[in-house]
Order: structure tokens, then sequence, then C-alpha cells
């Protein structure tokens, strides 16, 4: 009876085992599968050239806002940023960007008014700054569905850069002036969204969200006076700064 009772559990063992190794068999044929399929939207051996360029200026006469007053200036910022690059995969390519800036602002009369006994005039101040930059990039795009006129993209970034700036203040006997030269070094990362017009040109448009920033600067004031001034900083959110819109041509 025993014997009849240990062949019975032994069975029931087997088959529940057996039902066990099906069941997981049939889950693992459900499995989800999303079927994402990634299709070609920069063929290999392709060029990309490109440009953005940018230029606004401002005036202010007798401007007031919060503790400012009797604001009055001018000025102008100018930017352009060629691009070359290369695909040396489907999808992938890498070169480089060239960017140079230069922003001029005149500061004819400025009154901050902290309160009513701490207030401060700013006269006379003239700066002058050119900047230049080399880059290094990597783009990979992911073309959206079966699409083949919008693709997103991200690009990795390493960048040095350089400045030159000249600051007046004051005017005949009181003037002063500082020279200063600033070079950098930054990684960063920016995705974007390209959309194309007709075969070979696009627009782009592109924002930071990622950065590790270092830079150094040397200024002399008067030619006389030297001061050194070192920073470094990361950045970890969308930079509203650094929004890129340009026009490229993929040859």
């Amino acid at each position: 009876m025993n014997k009849n009772i240990c062949e019975v559990r032994q069975k029931a063992i087997i088959i529940t085992l057996a039902l066990a190794a099906i069941a997981g068999g049939k889950i693992q044929a459900q499995e989800f599968k999303r079927q994402i399929e990634q299709s070609t939207f920069v063929p290999k051996g392709q060029w990309i050239a490109g440009s953005s360029i940018s230029y606004s200026e401002h005036t202010e006469d007798n401007y007031q806002f919060l503790i400012i007053d009797g604001f009055k200036s001018d000025g102008y910022t100018f930017k352009v940023s060629p691009l070359v690059c290369y695909a040396f995969k489907d999808n992938i390519a890498a070169g480089g960007r060239f960017a140079y800036s230069r922003s001029l602002i005149k500061i004819d009369g400025l009154t901050l008014n902290i309160d009513d006994d701490n207030q401060f005039d700013i006269n006379d101040l003239y700066q002058l700054k050119h900047t230049y930059s080399g880059m290094l990039i990597l783009r990979n795009y992911i073309s959206l569905g079966k699409s083949k006129r919008f693709a997103l993209f991200n690009e990795t970034q390493l960048e040095w850069s350089g400045s030159q700036s000249r600051v007046i203040n004051g005017k005949d006997e009181s003037v002063t002036g500082t020279f200063a030269t600033t070079t950098g070094m930054s990684i960063g990362a920016a995705p974007g969204i390209v959309a194309f017009i007709n075969n070979y040109t696009a627009v782009e448009v592109s924002i930071g969200v990622l950065g590790l920033n270092f830079s150094k600067t040397k200024q002399t004031t008067n030619q006389v006076y030297q001061g050194e001034h070192s920073s470094s900083s990361a950045n970890f959110k969308i930079n509203l700064f650094s929004i890129g819109l340009g026009l490229a041509f993929y040859l």
C-alpha cells in the first residue's frame, strides 16, 4: 500500500513539473515585443555641411526696471558657426564645428537703486569681446518610424574655446582699461531634431542638456595690475541659452 502511494506521489510530481515547464514555455512564447525597427536615415558615406548665423542688437534709452533706473545703452551680438561631418556608418557621423562671435556693449548711464542709502552709478562703460571655439562632434541619428523627412539625433561635443575682451570705463583723465583672455574646455551633449525641406537640405534644432565646463581667465588692468580667475561647472539640465538653429546640407 505504501509502495503504491509513493508511486502515485512520484507521478504527481513529474506531472506537475511537466505542466510548469509547458507553462513557462508558453509565457516565454508570449513575451511582449515592441517591434521597433531602426531604418537608415543617414547612409554611410554621406557628407553633412551646414552653418548657423545669428545677429541681434539692442538699444535702451532712459529704461527703468526694478532697481535699474535711467539705463542708456546700445550694442550688438553676431555669431557664425559652420559644421562639417562625415557618416562613417549608417546613422552615425563624426566631424567638427567652428564658431566665432563678436559682441559690443556701450553703457552711457545706469543707476542701481538698492534703497535710499545705497545707489550706484555706472557711466561711460565700453566692452568689446571676441570668442572663438573648435569642436569635435559625434552624431547618432534615430529615425522616427519609416519617415525619411524627420529624425531625432544626439550630438556629443568636445570643445576648446578662447576669447579676448576689452573693457574701458570712464573718460578723459579718469579712464581705466582692462584686457582679458579666457581659455576653456567643455564636454557636452545636445539632442535635437532634423527636418528635411528637400532631398538635400534640412533644418536642425538642438538644445544642450548636459555639460562639464572648465575655464581660466587672465586679465591686466591699466597695463599694470594682473589677476587670474578659474572656474569649473557641471550642468545636468536643459540649458535654454544653448538652443541652436541651423541649416544643413546632406550630400
